[in-house]
């Protein structure tokens, strides 16, 4: 997996100060994302286990990880993402993870990291449905917060 940058100390990606990975490779491609960059998996820098480390360490002073793109679900960036969401619940399990991508929940909801994500923003940026919703680039998209047992 490839990640394009993050932010260490963001407020608008998630309730709380969150340190933000946005990740590169999206199948996607809706007109109109904000996130163009992200769309070639090519792109980027690797995320090695150093890159992990580091969000990591950042994410003791944070009230949460959000994980954006690009999309953190293509199938390709799946296996790096489970295992960074693995890795964040093992160290921080009283903090959250919020996570953007444009599958639908219904989609991707048997997937192993699923069961680490607390906060879901599911669905495809639409343009033409512009969001009056906080953390929502367009109205279609849910924000649905998950529960575990």
């Amino acid at each position: 997996m490839n990640y394009e940058r993050f932010y260490t100390c963001d407020m608008v990606n998630g309730e709380g100060l969150r340190v933000t990975l946005f990740v590169t490779g999206c199948a996607h491609a809706c007109p109109g994302c904000h996130n163009r960059s992200t769309w070639n998996r090519q792109t980027g820098s690797p995320f090695t286990e150093a890159v992990r480390t580091q969000l990591l360490d950042l994410c003791a002073t944070h009230d949460g990880l959000s994980l954006s793109g690009g999309d953190p679900l293509l199938p390709a960036n799946q296996p790096a993402i489970t295992e960074l969401c693995r890795q964040f619940k093992a160290r921080y399990p009283d903090k959250d993870i919020w996570m953007w991508t444009g599958y639908r929940h219904e989609e991707i909801q048997h997937l192993p990291v699923m069961a680490f994500v607390d906060v879901l923003i599911d669905g495809k940026y639409l343009a033409d449905q512009p969001s009056t919703k906080p953390w929502r680039g367009s109205d279609n998209q849910r924000l649905l917060r998950l529960s575990h047992p």
